[in-house]
């Protein structure tokens, strides 16, 4: 099918001066079908990357991916009349009893069964343990009292001094893993094995009838099955709201790209086109690594009339925060023809957190723009600001103190251009939204610098300066990157594969963050997000390789960098590869509770020998030889029946004879012996290969049940995806029998759920990057589609609203856990495998 009708952009230059620049009119002749699960709008890094959670971009604040509130206000005001097309005007909630984010809070509590009716205030409590929360295990956030055991039971007592029957009230919580919570013994909470923070819920009539002035208390009890464990609450009211913007613009349409996010809404008799635009272009690190996406507006008549139009953005400290609590500091400043709105904590501690569910708290916020005379920026008070513009559509000069408590007085930067009177031809222009995280990663008690001012002498305001001044190449380039990628992908997969794909490709970039190590190698490192918060994930980064390799291979040696060093270093010193390096961003060593020897193992060899034949060379296999032959020579003794462990999929808990890991560990010794014939080592290739052979033939054997292969070699009856054997197809080994993976897709395709093939036979959940691996075993297209839909249905159709989860129920397609992870990369399969299919055909033909 022709590029033009995939996907095309109709730029037409309009004479518009901002910052220097000509700026062009971008309309989408093709809009995707797809409904995204959460649309990406500002996507940096794991710590700035916000999102519109909702279809419409005014239904909801601006987000975390995390869910937490990343407020980003947009209004168009149209010949007097506001409308406000993104965010919502809400002021943080007010603490009734603190969360351990703002204060480490009293508890009893007890890691043995208790007795008698612990919920209720009466309970006598004086035989349990008093300390302070948050209770968990290490690398938790707000961490005081450790808890290692697998149960714990926990009192809070404490005093009102109010009613609060006719206020909405809201219970937080935090919880890892098994939980139930009661409030004045009526149960709020009751989960299954899952673990979540920060979640919200309003209290019912019924339990906020119980909360009277006096004594009252909260029980909870968890259960940590495995890995971490924690728990954490609080209650919350909210405040008087206070509105300046009630009319909402109409969303006409909602459109994703790789790099970019359209909207288009009407404003009255005024049609405006919003475009986020994020660079993350992998052949430009430079650029890539730039902490700076830009927000474009464009404004047209709809009616053939004149109108007068102001454009209104505002955003708070809330995105240079972890919570809402810390003092923060803001300022404006103008440099070289850029005004600057800046904010971040007062406190500063550069690198001073870690864990999964948390925001950064030192660096930088930026909201900039070119100091034009049309043009306004203020820094004020939440509503005071927002009135100013209502009522005037412009921002009152007066610059006044703004507080640093944002729960008393949530402070705004707002930024106001005036448009004057807008006919059917577009008036335009752009603001950029930055952040300078000063210091990235603690790289084995080192702290490095963004790969963007590696070298020192680069600073946040230069880098503003250059992305001004390039806009339009930049947003060009992007344009460009986009139709190509999409092309591509329809070609390879169709357009459902496309639209897919378009969704992954920023999730997975901004799941990392890049830096440099002194001796001048790429270090990519991944937060393994709403998991448990590793950092350089070895089984993260295999799932998320496909991508990588597709568009810059160096990116995925910055992924494998880390963990080679580790070793290398002897920092490491077990026979197999460590599962990660620490806990984002700290990269210290490896936290996780537990080894995957043979999982980690084969993941570095595969990827590594990958690397070797994208490239065509085996450079980067030789500087590590020497530690790919000791994990290559513990598949060899380990990987054909694995004893009992983990693998990937943790999630779904320890077993043994894995026989899906088995096929994982052959291909490892596989690649092993094809880098050694790439390099000349004949014998060494024929041992390894042969020996990959003979275990695959072993395999046959002990996995067969019949019409499909079993999930681990002592269970008949079971089955599992082997999306593994996906590398034997890619590098073209023939290590296992061809008519493997035919009989194992036409089983496939008999257990079938609406959202999904399943993981296993043990549950009905599934994982969607392994479908679309398993969907390329076979070269029929049927069945790469047949595989395919159901995953484009999930996400089409998922009520669990937030940006892409990988881990999802196959019956409801609703996520299970997981969400804005790097493994979304791995929906480049396809993609990944036919470009190594011209990559090898290449090869050949220059070695013929």
């Amino acid at each position: 099918m022709k590029r033009n009708l995939l996907f095309l952009f109709l730029v037409v230059l309009m004479a518009s001066s901002c910052a220097n620049n000509a700026v062009k009119t971008y309309s989408p002749v093709k809009v995707n079908k797809l409904r995204a699960p959460a649309y990406p709008l500002i996507t940096i890094d794991p710590y700035t990357s916000a999102w519109s959670f909702t279809d419409k971009l005014n239904e909801d604040d601006v987000r975390h991916w995390t869910g937490k509130k990343h407020p980003l206000i947009g209004v168009l005001r149209v010949d007097g009349k506001s409308y406000r097309f993104m965010g919502k005007e809400e002021t943080p909630l007010k603490e009734i009893i603190p969360t351990a984010a703002t204060l480490s809070w009293d508890a009893a509590y007890t890691e043995s069964k208790p007795g008698g009716d612990w919920t209720s205030v009466a309970f006598d409590d004086r035989s349990w343990k008093k300390a302070k929360a948050a209770f968990g295990t290490d690398g938790m956030p707000n961490l005081t009292t450790p808890w290692l055991s697998k149960d714990i039971w926990i009192r809070r007592n404490f005093e009102l001094t109010e009613n609060f029957a006719s206020v909405p009230v809201y219970l937080e919580y935090s919880h890892d893993d098994i939980f139930e919570l009661y409030i004045n013994g009526i149960e709020v909470v009751a989960t299954e094995y899952t673990w979540k923070n920060n979640v919200m819920v309003e209290l019912s009539d019924e339990v906020k009838a119980t909360l009277k002035p006096g004594k009252n208390i909260i029980t909870a009890h968890c259960h940590n099955r495995t890995g971490g464990g924690y728990v954490d609450f609080g209650l919350f009211t909210t405040p008087e709201t206070k509105t300046s913007f009630d009319t909402m613009a109409v969303q006409k349409s909602a459109n994703v790209m790789p790099t970019q996010t359209f909207y288009t809404f009407e404003c009255g008799p005024v049609q405006l086109d919003l475009i986020f635009t994020a660079p993350l272009l992998m052949d430009d690190l430079e650029l890539m690594t730039t902490p700076i996406n830009y927000v474009t507006y464009q404004v047209k008549s709809l009616d053939g009339a004149k109108h007068d139009v102001q454009i209104y953005f505002d955003a708070t400290p809330q995105w240079a925060v972890n919570t809402d609590n810390q003092p923060v500091k803001s300022e404006k400043l103008e440099k070289n023809g850029i005004t600057y709105l800046k904010t971040g904590t007062a406190e500063q501690n550069i690198l001073g957190k870690k864990g999964d569910d948390v925001r950064i708290d030192w660096g930088y916020f930026y909201l900039a723009a070119a100091a034009e005379k049309q043009t306004s920026m203020k820094l004020g008070e939440y509503h005071v600001v927002k009135s100013e513009f209502n009522e005037s559509g412009v921002l009152v000069a007066k610059e006044g103190e703004v507080s640093q408590k944002m729960q008393e007085e949530m402070p705004v930067l707002a930024y106001s251009r005036n448009l004057g009177k807008v006919d059917a031809s577009s008036s335009n222009g752009y603001l950029m939204i930055g952040y300078d995280d000063l210091y990235s990663i603690q790289y084995f008690n080192e702290n490095l610098l963004p790969y963007w001012k590696r070298n020192g002498q680069v600073d946040i305001y230069q880098a503003f300066e250059k992305a001004s001044s390039n806009y339009a190449s930049v947003m060009q380039r992007c344009n460009d990157f986009d139709g190509t990628l999409m092309e591509q992908a329809a070609k390879d997969g169709g357009e459902m594969y496309a639209e897919l794909c378009a969704l992954a490709y920023r999730q997975a970039i901004a799941a990392h963050k890049l830096v440099e190590s002194k001796e001048g190698d790429l270090l990519f490192f991944s937060k393994e997000n709403f998991s448990n918060g590793s950092i350089g994930t070895v089984d993260v980064t295999y799932p998320s390789a496909p991508m990588f390799l597709v568009y810059n291979p160096e990116l995925l040696k910055g992924m494998l960098n880390p963990i080679f060093y580790y070793s290398e270093s002897g920092k490491w010193n077990k026979p197999f590869a460590a599962h990660d390096v620490g806990t984002y961003p700290l990269a210290n060593g490896q936290t996780y509770g537990g080894d995957m020897p043979v999982e980690e193992c084969g993941n570095m060899l595969t990827l590594t020998a990958a690397i070797a034949i994208m490239e065509g060379n085996t450079d980067y296999a030789k500087k590590h030889w020497t530690v790919l032959t000791t994990w290559a020579d513990y598949l060899r003794k380990e990987g054909l029946d694995p004893e009992n462990q983990l693998c990937t999929d943790d999630f779904a808990g320890h077993f043994a004879h894995n026989a899906n890991l088995s096929v994982k560990a052959i291909m490892g010794i596989a690649g092993y012996g094809i880098m050694a014939e790439m390099m000349g080592e004949k014998e060494i290739a024929n041992e390894y290969l042969s020996e990959a052979k003979a275990m695959a033939a072993k395999w046959e054997s002990m996995a067969n049940d019949g019409d499909h292969y079993k999930l681990t070699f002592d269970q008949a009856g079971t089955w599992s995806q082997k999306y593994n054997l996906i590398w034997d197809k890619l590098f073209a080994s023939t290590i296992f029998a061809s008519d493997i993976a035919t009989k194992e897709m036409s089983y496939y395709r008999t257990k079938q759920n609406k959202y999904g093939l399943p993981l296993d036979s043990r549950k009905t959940y599934t994982k969607s990057d392994w479908i679309l691996w398993s969907a390329c075993l076979t070269d029929n297209p049927d069945d790469f589609k047949e595989l395919l839909v159901p995953v484009y249905n999930y996400v089409n159709e998922t009520t669990t609203r937030m940006p892409l989860s990988d881990w999802h129920e196959t019956t409801d397609g609703s996520s299970v856990g997981f969400r804005a992870r790097s493994v979304v990369g791995g929906y480049f399969m396809k993609m990944l495998e036919n470009k190594m299919k011209a990559v090898k055909t290449t090869t050949a033909g220059k070695n013929d």
